[in-house]
């Protein structure tokens, strides 16, 4: 028998007796063992335990590591249970992994959170927060302003301290995006750097350093690059296939594409090659590939409006950024190309 298994075992009869609680369970082992063994232990430990709280907090603990398969199965268990509480918490987790894995469209999660109710803060912070994320899915940053004042106030009525300091992550989370959306750097930032020295979950950090990376979309190339390059290397060193793809394909050809430095940069990503062409100056091979694709996106918008030098056409981007997400950041691509227009 493993060292892994012994402690898991001791650890999973000490905390089924009630003597000890997630958080207090997590400490201990923290002494003992690196982070990712901990974590190893910790998701097991949350598989196996029939103790109430450690059943509700797993989920939390689950979700925000990434570890989606086990999940279910926890959300499976908390559903089955007598405990009207474990039901409630298994019924919204069930609409985030839903949402995470595109199992449902981002209304319908909207629509169905709308007809979850529960008297615990926690829970009433979850429902409103998977609402949040589904604006954000679909890139509706004036609908997550909204609830920004309201998740406010069902924060701070949340006490456990090992809940709280996950929800701390989500939340700064959600005030990145926020501020980065409406064009408020100083303060996206802030609370990126905070949640790269806050969180221990490997999927978050790819997240934030990507989104970090292209908040310097238009101050420094070698800033945002950085980030990039980081995120690349914690998805290769965790096998996060889609994000390397979504890294290697999107990010870093745009951002290299929009700074010039182009050079050893290609990509499978069809409006990215047309960027990429754009950048080296091949107007007219980039119109032609951007012919063969339609034009729902104001990113295509804006490019084609490059390629073109059509005013309308990135008229037309500003607005789609702004009227349709509210996105005050990436609507500075369309200004900046009619200030260089002389528009």
């Amino acid at each position: 028998m493993s060292v892994n298994t012994l402690a898991t075992n001791s650890i999973l009869s000490i905390s089924n007796d009630g003597k000890l609680s997630l958080e207090h369970v997590i400490s201990m082992l923290s002494t003992q063992y690196d982070e990712k063994t901990v974590l190893e232990l910790v998701r097991k430990l949350c598989l196996q335990s029939n103790k109430i709280e450690i059943m509700k907090k797993g989920m939390e603990l689950l979700y925000m590591n990434g570890f989606y398969h086990d999940l279910q199965i926890l959300i499976d268990k908390n559903n089955e249970s007598e405990h009207k509480s474990n039901n409630q918490w298994s019924a919204v987790y069930q609409l985030m992994i839903d949402r995470k894995l595109n199992r449902l469209t981002p209304l319908e999660i909207i629509d169905r959170a709308s007809s979850l109710q529960s008297d615990e803060p926690e829970v009433k912070f979850l429902i409103e927060f998977t609402k949040i994320s589904a604006y954000y899915a679909m890139r509706d940053f004036g609908k997550m302003g909204n609830f920004i004042e309201k998740q406010q106030q069902l924060y701070s009525a949340v006490r456990d301290p090992f809940i709280v300091s996950y929800f701390d992550v989500r939340f700064y989370q959600l005030l990145f995006v926020y501020h980065w959306s409406r064009n408020e750097l100083i303060m996206a930032r802030k609370y990126a750097f905070r949640l790269l020295n806050l969180t221990q979950s490997p999927r978050i950090k790819v997240a934030v350093n990507i989104n970090l990376g292209l908040s310097y979309t238009f101050d420094t190339f070698k800033q945002g690059i950085h980030h990039l390059k980081e995120a690349k290397k914690i998805s290769i060193e965790h096998g996060f296939m889609d994000n390397i793809n979504l890294i290697q394909n999107r990010n870093i050809p745009f951002l290299s594409a929009y700074h010039k430095k182009v050079i050893g940069i290609s990509t499978s990503d069809k409006s990215e090659q047309a960027h990429i062409e754009i950048a080296k100056g091949n107007h007219r091979k980039a119109e032609t590939m951007l012919r063969k694709l339609s034009m729902d996106s104001p990113f295509r918008l804006y490019y084609m409006g490059l390629a073109t030098n059509d005013k309308n056409l990135l008229y037309q981007s500003y607005n789609y950024f702004i009227d349709k997400r509210s996105d005050h950041f990436f609507s500075r691509l369309a200004i900046h190309a009619l200030q260089e227009m002389g528009a």
